[in-house]
């Protein structure tokens, strides 16, 4: 249905050089909040493209009616009057608050903000678009029912989530706030409220950073009636990078939020938590954005709506800006850069928020998390302090980072590449998506003959036909014509088929290859032991880690233990591994419906920078192709219906395999604690629970560790 992007240029109107002329500034940050900041990510966003995708919407202002949805009509009514205030009676007012600089068009632009994400809300659930961003300015996020803080005067996103439940008549909203600060405002105001899950990371220094609230710490959950859907995770330590924010949506806020089933996902999406910003001082790259709202897309149907919070770093901003919009289009996020690993206090954090929460949530109770000691909270009186201003030394790291990215004029093609279905009966009728193309090509016959000669199977005529489209399509892949794409396979050559394709890859430009194999598939004979491959069998007749690159869990029987395996195990090592190419194969007897099929195809797009191709066998075609064309052409998966919660047996192979894999594979830590070891140097033991064995594997060299 499309990405909306909602602006109004009466937004930059609002310049705080009113407050440089008078006899003393009262802060640096007079100079970070400015209208070059919408101006900065619009006009990257013509250089990409990535504009003229969109349905432009002008922003309305908001009513006075609507404003009062979450502030006091006292509140509204003194900010209304700044409109004919001098500039001593601007300066007596914002004195009032912290962190405020009232100006003669504040009301005007503040209405204007708040317009703007509610007529993204309504186009969204009017189905007019399927998502969208406003930019908007000023921000939102800190501001209270009766009281501006922190450059924010209405709270838009807060008065989005109020219209969505009264004007639409939602029950359920997940607010997911990455800004670097945390979002008190939206916290104070739904904080008893069980229709709206909120969830914060913020800069927050055992309490020394800006607000300085007790009640920005993770055992802030919420009271009443919302105990437990208010969400936060502290970050003490400054240069998180993509690693940490990732980790922190797969193990504390996804859980969560499959479990939650929200109706509709707003974004705080303030980018001061960007790489280069002087204010978050952080070091996830543009692109870590992109996987985020990624990730959020699997929510709702699909149904997101990101609004601007914060971003100084006018460079940062502008391409993370670029980056979150690319992929509300479908685009697939780009591959992420660097190792991804977790820092220790990240770690930490992330374990704190999952034990706070989990006497609420049943995802988290499969999870044994137990709070990690931290300093003590403290507070300064003192407001805040003065913005740190770029110089210092992971601002210089981050501008050299930027420096490359950003002087590129676009980084991808617009419109991107589309994924390609080839299947091998032509009297197959598929309801595809505009973009998708039904392939007719295929390899030539010598080189299908040849690729087909080790595999007895192969060697019928239609199987061959298979096999050739099955390499021109990779071809196409690997050499950057199509994204993705679908391959039908007749039952008897799946495992054939799918050596082949590993084989192919790897020799056609691929350095590591993830495979997920569902089903009676098992790992290839005449494949290398090398380090190249990631498997992972789902259904396997056992829990076992026969390597680290090659692992075997059973499919789990209800919905809560399929997410917990793929958010807790398949994603959390696809994304250690970072992949150039992905293999999903549905062998036979795979047991996947088709939402759930389509759920793990959709989130494996992330590591691998959208290149994933899937191998269907012919009888299953028709309808699951089509919703997996869908998925991979960006759009979000089918609902897996109500939540339930996995089973023992399920929680238990889970633990079983992380507890034997975090060691090498530190996206599936939760606390830090082991050491990094060789898989050789690992030591035989049983698992914590007293359940496994350990056997030699000959062939191999490698240890079997088996959940009998």
């Amino acid at each position: 249905m499309g990405t909306a992007l909602v602006y109004h240029e009466d937004m930059t109107a609002t310049r705080l050089e009113l407050w440089t002329e008078l006899p003393i500034c009262p802060s640096p940050e007079c100079e970070i909040e400015r209208p070059e900041r919408l101006t900065a990510a619009l006009d990257r966003l013509r250089k990409c493209g990535l504009e003229q995708r969109c349905l432009r919407l002008s922003a309305r202002e908001a009513s006075e009616e609507e404003l009062g949805l979450v502030h006091s009509p006292d509140y509204v009514s003194l900010v209304r009057e700044t409109q004919v205030l001098g500039k001593e009676e601007l300066q007596a007012l914002s004195g009032q608050f912290d962190a405020i600089y009232f100006h003669p068009s504040t009301f005007h632009c503040a209405r204007l903000a708040v317009g703007a994400a509610l007529q993204l809300v309504d186009a969204v659930l009017t189905g007019v678009v399927q998502n969208g961003l406003a930019l908007v300015r000023p921000p939102g996020h800190h501001s209270q029912r009766a009281a501006a803080n922190g450059f924010c005067v209405f709270n838009n996103v807060a008065i989005a989530a109020a219209h969505a439940k009264q004007k639409h008549g939602l029950h359920r909203i997940l607010i997911v706030d990455w800004d670097v600060h945390h979002g008190q405002g939206i916290q104070y105001l739904f904080e008893d409220d069980p229709s709206v899950l909120y969830f914060s990371w913020h800069r927050y220094e055992h309490g020394r950073f800006w607000p300085f609230l007790r009640e920005s710490d993770a055992d802030a959950v919420g009271r009443g009636q919302g105990l437990g859907f208010t969400v936060n995770l502290p970050w003490n330590q400054v240069g998180m990078g993509n690693a940490d924010y990732v980790a922190a949506f797969l193990h504390l806020l996804l859980p969560l939020a499959f479990e939650f089933d929200p109706e509709l996902v707003l974004v705080s999406a303030g980018f001061d938590s960007a790489i280069g910003d002087p204010e978050g001082q952080m070091q996830a790259t543009p692109e870590c954005f992109a996987h985020l709202t990624q990730l959020l897309q699997v929510l709702a149907g699909g149904r997101v709506c990101a609004v601007l919070e914060g971003g100084y770093h006018l460079e940062s901003l502008a391409e993370s800006v670029c980056m979150t919009v690319r992929t509300l289009l479908g685009d697939p996020a780009p591959p992420l850069s660097g190792p991804m690993v977790p820092c220790q206090s990240a770690l930490e954090s992330i374990q704190s928020a999952c034990a706070a929460q989990a006497p609420h949530w049943k995802s988290l109770q499969l999870q044994d998390v137990t709070p990690v000691p931290t300093s003590p909270s403290t507070h300064s009186p003192e407001g805040r302090p003065p913005p740190l201003l770029p110089g210092g030394p992971v601002c210089k790291t981050a501008a050299s980072a930027l420096s490359s990215l950003l002087d590129q004029p676009c980084l991808y093609p617009a419109p991107p590449l589309c994924p390609a279905v080839a299947l091998t009966a032509p009297d197959i009728t598929l309801v595809l998506p505009p973009d998708v193309t039904q392939q007719e090509g295929s390899a030539l016959n010598e080189e299908t003959e040849a690729w087909a000669r080790a595999h007895e199977s192969l060697a019928q005529d239609e199987t061959l036909t298979a096999l050739g489209k099955l390499l021109y399509l990779l071809d196409g892949m690997l050499d950057g014509q199509v994204s993705s794409g679908i391959v039908a396979t007749p039952p008897s050559a799946a495992a054939a088929t799918l050596d082949v394709a590993i084989q192919r890859g790897l020799s056609h430009g691929a350095q590591r290859l993830l495979c997920v194999a569902l089903g009676q598939l098992d790992w290839p004979p005449d494949l290398a032991h090398d380090g190249r491959i990631l498997w992972l069998n789902i259904r396997g007749k056992e829990a076992a880690a026969l390597s680290m690159f090659q692992v075997s869990t059973p499919l789990p029987v209800v919905t809560g233990g399929f997410l917990s395996c793929i958010l807790g195990l398949v994603l959390p090592l696809a994304y250690g591994f970072q992949p150039d190419l992905v293999l999903v194969a549905l062998g036979p007897a795979h047991g996947l419906q088709g939402p759930h099929a389509a759920l793990l195809t959709s989130m494996l797009r992330g590591p691998a920078g959208g290149r994933v191709l899937a191998l269907l066998e012919e009888d299953s075609t028709p309808q699951l192709a089509g919703i997996l064309a869908r998925v991979l052409h960006g759009e979000a998966p089918p609902s897996l219906g109500p939540y339930s919660v996995a089973s023992p047996e399920d929680a238990q192979a889970l633990r079983y395999l992380r507890g034997q894999l975090e060691r090498q594979w530190k996206m599936l830590q939760l606390d830090g604690a082991y050491p990094s070891l060789p898989w050789h140097a690992m030591p035989p033991h049983l698992c914590e629970h007293g359940l496994g064995c350990v056997r030699g594997v000959a062939d191999s060299g490698a240890q079997a560790v088996v959940l009998g």
